[in-house]
């Protein structure tokens, strides 16, 4: 029955409008269509000091006193007087406008007769917002339309097989709107859930109070990539308090249990203007400017493991989805619900609870008194915290650390260490790839330099410790990028089992050596069990990672905290935040009514920094295209060319690629053709140092409809520092897949010209072709050789940009030898007589070889 809660649009009173119903022209603006600025240019200005360049108070005034003294020779004024009429104009704003309100909460337990701690009788404030009114924004937000999800959906490849995206179309959706649909007013509806997410974060270590504990909320049917670009889908609604005390009260059972019953209660309150919203539809606005009647329901949480460990109040250790023993995580054990916890809490008491199942009783989770709510099933997967910081650098990366001090010594691995930071700096470079040009020696680690650090690892101990390491790195791998895949279906969750029982298979080196003598019972690398099920629940991980609320703590804590003056900074950084809001959404208002599609002298601003690769255009058939405008400083005619490159057979080449070009379709011996008989050439030749090529790669960080954009460089002097000659994919024969399909050359020139009245973007490469028939036993890559002509040269040739499908990423095969100190990177694809093909350098590359 879910088709019953489908979304139906609905006039303003909840009656259903016939089908191709038009949505209710927009409402009249008013005589000032920039209210409450005065015109564009107000806007803009008010919008780059305040948002893009954040800047302080006495900036503003500087800056404005200046703009002044320019106009006053014209009679001209200014966007504003200063930065208090900027400020009243911001906060004159009605769109957006969520206000921030408060309560306190304090202990009311059982009280010591004597020396009462501090902490009891304090009170504790938590900061919200109208969660309805925030919802009911998110929801009218017109910039969703095309990526908004109107009812669960299910859906099917074009053989059959089920696909798993967006939170819509994995089952728990279809489910939730199945018991939905069993009121029969609610038919008709759409169905909402509301995703949280929460994590204490640092804003300074130099200060004394420096810790804030945000709350967010997002709509699950805002499809993954707006949720992951934010787009204005992630909202802050919450500032929890985080009860302190005296140093000697640290360990103090209620205490502990204070700070548990205060975030379950704050949550509870926050989300308590969406209860009847739950099981009583209401009437709101949606982006295609439709009005429907809506149905909440509390959607899955975003939280790393000490979070869940808070959220499901189990005890740490312990798996907040399953009841696998502590001691034995992975040997398994039924799934946690509410209803289980309830009977267990009422069975047995605290000690046993505590001891045999994991559970504190004295917690009671906020879903408890909502409907169709259970916290154990709405644990999101966290692929940042459990996968990339957790398991592979928490974990893995240490353990191979620990297994080369227990074969060498602490001297002796600090050799093999260096060594293998040596081949980590000497990975070529490649769009998007960080460099460690120490290796990978840093003390701090982001989530970023984890993911950077995953693209290059693997070849880099190769050869420095037993394959059976070698192997669990690889396994592990292949599992981490099939699950941070944006689109899964039967074939991927079938590889997920696969890579997951190679994983455990080949990690008991890390047992058998002394590692690991106790054995392996961690909950986030036991998570990895559950990410199956999880993505049947709710599709991608990708959509609910916790990197999606975490880089929203830049825009809604680091940032407002830094222009506050750093003492009870709170409250000016909730006044930041809600400016900000009433900006966006006067943005989103001026976009939508057409009003800012001509060019200003300031750029549109995003919630964020996007990846300059990232592309916001429709989804297109990928391609190549070369630079804009040709570099200066070569010949045009092609002898000369030829002879400034150091390539002297440069003519002849192009002369084969033309006969190529031209021959007949039937004929497929252009390459046995005698040189004499190939067309001769004489035109301008126009030379570039980089191509662009566009691709949809949705698992990757990408546009909305996740297309991504990477540069190819052919650069004999790349940054006025080395030269820089990146690798390509060339399809081959389309009918065979991955690599059988594709094979790998080096760029050594990008050039165009036209002949017979066609222009020809080319390139010229030099090819490498497969080491052996299969990828390599223990890092599962394909390796590649030079191909070498009679003499001993690399073999060359002219091809058209056509047929390059993108960029690739080669790393040297370094076996057991140990790095020379003097091979830099841009040394690497000239050092090595044999390379890997980087299967990790991203998850489109990752797809299309592999």
């Amino acid at each position: 029955m879910t088709y019953i809660v489908s979304g139906t649009p609905c006039d303003m009173d909840g009656f259903d409008l016939p089908p191709g119903t038009p949505p209710p022209p927009p409402t009249d603006c008013g005589p000032n269509e920039w209210e409450p600025y005065a015109s564009r240019l107000q806007f803009e200005t008010a919008e780059f000091t305040f948002k893009r360049a954040q800047m302080p108070q006495a900036q503003i005034d500087t800056l404005y006193e200046l703009w002044t003294a320019s106009l006053m020779e014209f009679g001209g004024d200014p966007p504003f007087a200063d930065h208090s009429e900027l400020y009243k104009t911001i906060d004159s704003t009605k769109l957006g406008d969520v206000p921030w309100e408060s309560f306190d909460a304090s202990y009311s337990g059982v009280r010591p007769p004597n020396n009462v701690p501090t902490w009891m009788d304090e009170s504790f404030p938590v900061w919200y917002r109208d969660l309805r009114t925030v919802i009911r924004n998110m929801l009218a937000n017109p910039d969703f339309d095309g990526e908004f999800d109107y009812a669960p959906y299910r859906e099917f490849g074009e053989h059959g097989e089920r696909r798993y995206s967006n939170l819509m179309s994995g089952d728990w959706c279809w489910t939730q709107a199945d018991i939905i649909s069993e009121d029969e007013s609610t038919h008709g509806a759409l169905f909402v859930p509301i995703i949280l997410g929460s994590d204490k974060t640092t804003v300074s270590v130099a200060t004394g109070q420096n810790d804030y504990y945000p709350l967010y909320a997002l709509i699950g049917n805002v499809q993954n990539g707006v949720r992951r670009a934010h787009r204005g889908a992630v909202a802050v609604i919450g500032f929890l308090a985080m009860p302190k005390s005296e140093k000697k009260y640290d360990n103090d059972p209620a205490l502990r249990n204070f700070r548990r019953q205060l975030f379950h209660a704050s949550i509870a309150t926050i989300l308590e203007p969406l209860r009847a919203g739950m099981t009583t539809p209401e009437v709101t606005k949606c982006p295609d400017g439709h009005y429907r009647r809506v149905i909440y329901g509390i959607g899955p949480y975003i939280a790393d493991y000490p979070e869940q460990v808070l959220l499901t109040g189990i005890v740490q250790g312990w798996c907040p989805r399953c009841m696998a023993v502590s001691d034995d995580l992975d040997g398994g054990g039924g799934r946690r619900t509410q209803e289980l916890t309830e009977l267990i809490i009422s069975t047995w008491d605290p000690g046993i609870t505590w001891d045999n199942y994991g559970i504190i009783s004295e917690v009671k989770p906020f879903t408890s008194s909502f409907p169709r709510a259970d916290i154990y099933e709405l644990i999101a997967p966290d692929l940042l915290h459990q996968i990339i910081k957790g398991t592979f650098k928490d974990h893995l990366v240490t353990w191979v650390g620990d297994y080369l001090e227990l074969v060498h010594g602490k001297a002796g691995a600090a050799v093999v260490i260096s060594d293998i930071d040596r081949r980590i700096a000497a990975a070529p470079p490649f769009p998007g790839l960080r460099r460690f040009p120490q290796g990978r020696g840093f003390k701090q680690w982001t989530g970023d330099d984890s993911k950077a650090l995953m693209k290059v690892y693997l070849p880099a101990i190769a050869g420095h410790v037993p394959s059976e390491i070698v192997k669990t790195l690889s396994a592990f791998l292949d599992l981490c990028y099939l699950l941070r895949r944006a689109i899964h279906d039967d074939s991927t969750l079938l590889a997920v089992d696969e890579a997951l029982a190679r994983f455990h298979e080949h990690r008991v080196i890390f047992i058998e050596t002394g590692v690991r003598p106790k054995g392996v019972s961690l909950p986030r690398q036991h998570s990895v069990m559950h990410y199956k099920d999880s993505i049947k629940l709710f599709g991608s991980p990708g959509g609910l990672c916790s990197s999606i609320t975490e880089s929203k703590h830049i825009k809604a804590v680091k940032e407002p905290w830094r222009p506050s003056n750093q003492y009870n900074a709170l409250g000016q950084m909730l006044l930041t935040n809600q400016r900000l809001d009433k900006l966006a959404a006067s943005r989103v208002d001026f976009e939508h009514r057409g009003m800012l599609n001509t060019t200003s002298l300031f750029e549109a601003i995003s919630d964020q920094q996007n990846d300059p690769n990232e592309i916001d255009g429709p989804k297109t058939v990928g391609h190549v295209e070369l630079g804009i405008c040709p570099q200066r400083g070569y010949p045009w005619e092609v002898s000369k060319l030829g002879q400034q490159i150091g390539q002297p057979h440069l003519q002849a080449l192009i002369r084969r690629f033309l006969a190529e070009q031209l021959r007949q379709q039937e004929d497929d011996n252009f390459h046995d053709i005698p040189l004499s008989e190939c067309p001769h050439f004489y035109s301008r030749i126009s030379v570039f140092h980089f191509a662009s090529a566009t691709f949809y790669a949705p698992s990757d960080l990408s546009g909305i409809n996740g297309m991504r954009r990477e540069r190819i460089y052919s650069s004999p002097s790349w940054r006025r520092c080395y030269p820089r000659y990146d690798c390509i994919f060339v399809e081959t024969d389309a009918t065979k897949p991955g690599m059988r399909g594709l094979h790998v050359a080096q760029v050594k020139l990008l050039f165009s010209f036209s002949f017979r009245d066609i222009l020809y973007p080319c390139a010229l490469v030099e090819w490498f072709v497969l080491a052996q028939d299969t990828p390599d036993e223990d890092t599962g890559m394909w390796m590649v050789q030079p191909e070498l002509d009679e003499e001993g040269g690399r073999v060359k040739s002219v091809i058209h940009l056509d047929t390059v499908v993108r960029g690739a990423h080669l790393i040297g095969f370094y076996d057991e030898e140990y790095l020379p100190a003097d091979i830099k990177f841009y040394h690497s694809l000239d050092a090595f007589k044999k390379f890997y093909v980087n299967k990790f350098i991203d998850h489109h590359a990752n797809e299309i070889a592999f």
